[in-house]
């Protein structure tokens, strides 16, 4: 994952990728250097436990680690949240263990059934995954009314089946803590009763049924972490904990409004190229970016490598329009350069697969990028109307209207203005900026590049925009 950006940047300078269809394995763990990661599921399931999730699975995977140990101590949570954390769970190729520490509930039940195995401590319990919903007075917990918990369960229960199946669970496990009308008899035993919800404690959830025997859930009860990973054989390999930072909960409102960060940062460096020079609108565009690539550095998307390559094609860009103007391959590459970053920095990409994104990973950023053009323009043009009456105007833009009451004494102050000389601000290229005076006009001239600093004159106007040409030195 780290060293892609270097293989990325090879791809935005050159237009070229990986085959779609190439699928690297994983190089194997040096001997001797196994690796345990764990993954601390302690809190509500929710956004910000996902983005902790996708960060420690990529970062097992980077480390090719061995095993895998979701640590789980929850009271559950949301669904799609869950959805996504066992979406990342089945990306990582090595093994996993979901260890039970107090209590499994709900989302963080169903959570475990991704993993190949699952222990728990003495006096743990895991289950009562009915799908409930939260009280919109904040009353707390209510239940649904009985057509959608029925079609929720069923949804729930078929996904969380195709887990349990892959990983060798009894997916009538998942049906029982799942919905209330399922019954689970094993060994002519009845497990759990029809209008109950499975919740089984660690003693029960070990109890082995069938010929040959086996654990209903549970491959074992064991004090603690250590002894977890003693019995499964991984006491002296290196163990890597990743805890929350606390930025995880900033990057869920962050990330809600990308489109909107997209929208000001497009909106802004678009207002900047039209006054010329470094000001405020660039501030605000900049920290609108960096807020876009915060969120999703925090949310386990990206690496710091897009946000680098940005900065690349901005710095390209700048090189373009400020000392090597009129070659357009560096303005291009640069503009190439930043688009492929604000698109790939929301591609959820895992260590291991192809450089290049499927078309499903792209559609919600290219839907991001979507909304925030159309924002942008309409932002563009609201200011286009709005700024020159409001008392900013005549700091951020030119004075060429500036106090012009009419046509007609427009119309005599620029009359007044033919066979001025002044001094390009900005490159024209062939518009731009130029000052004469104490004023600062925008300019346009006919078709010919004058460098910034080149001594101009006026021959005329084109509505507001004064037309120069180049004075010979």
């Amino acid at each position: 994952m780290r060293n892609r950006w270097l293989i990325l940047l090879s791809l935005g300078l050159a237009c070229l990728g990986a085959p779609a269809g190439e699928d690297p394995t994983p190089l194997p763990a040096a001997a001797g250097a196994r690796k345990v990661v764990i993954l601390p599921i302690r809190s509500e399931i929710a956004p910000p436990m996902v983005y902790i999730a996708r960060r420690v699975v990529k970062q097992a995977m980077e480390l090719h680690a061995d095993l895998l140990v979701v640590e789980v101590d929850t009271n559950g949570g949301r669904g799609d949240s869950m959805l996504e954390i066992i979406e990342s769970l089945n990306k990582f190729p090595g093994t996993t263990v979901a260890f039970v520490d107090t209590k499994a509930f709900s989302a963080g039940a169903l959570i475990c059934f991704a993993a190949q195995q699952i222990f728990m401590v003495p006096g743990s319990v895991i289950g009562a995954a009915a799908p409930v919903t939260m009280s919109p007075t904040g009353g707390g917990i209510e239940a649904l009314p009985d057509t959608v918990e029925v079609k929720s369960a069923s949804a729930i229960s078929a996904l969380m089946r195709v887990n349990a199946e892959r990983n060798g669970h009894n997916p009538e496990l998942v049906n029982a803590m799942v919905k209330k009308t399922a019954e689970l008899v094993m060994d002519g035993k009845v497990i759990n009763h029809k209008g109950d919800i499975l919740t089984l404690t660690d003693t029960e959830a070990a109890a082995t049924y069938g010929t040959p025997p086996k654990p209903l859930l549970s491959a074992g009860t064991v004090a603690s972490l250590d002894k977890l990973l003693g019995k499964l054989g991984y006491a002296d390999a290196e163990r890597i904990e990743i805890q929350p930072t606390g930025a995880e909960r900033l990057a869920t409102w962050i990330n809600a409004f990308n489109w909107l960060w997209l929208m000001i940062g497009i909106g802004a460096i678009y207002l900047e190229y039209k006054l010329g020079g470094f000001g405020l609108p660039a501030i605000i565009g900049l920290c609108a970016f960096a807020l876009y690539f915060l969120g999703s550095y925090v949310a386990g998307l990206s690496g710091l490598e897009w946000p680098a390559l940005f900065l690349l094609g901005l710095i390209l860009v700048a090189l373009e329009l400020l000392v090597f103007p009129g070659t357009v391959a560096l303005g291009l590459t640069g503009a190439v350069l930043m688009l492929v970053t604000i698109i790939m920095a929301m591609v959820d990409m895992y260590p291991g697969m192809p450089a290049l994104p499927t078309l499903p990973q792209l559609v919600l950023p290219l839907q991001n990028l979507a909304y925030a053009a159309v924002g942008s323009i309409l932002l563009i043009v609201v200011l286009g109307r709005l700024l020159p009456r409001t008392p900013w105007y005549g700091v951020l833009v030119t004075q060429g209207a500036s106090g012009v009451v009419s046509t007609a004494a427009q119309a005599r102050v620029q009359s007044g203005r033919v066979g001025c000389e002044g001094v390009a601000l900005s490159i024209l290229r062939p518009g731009g900026k130029a000052q004469f005076g104490e004023d600062v006009l925008d300019v346009v001239t006919q078709g010919d590049l004058v460098p910034a600093g080149w001594k101009v004159r006026i021959i005329g106007f084109s509505g507001g925009d004064a037309i120069v040409e180049a004075v010979p030195s």
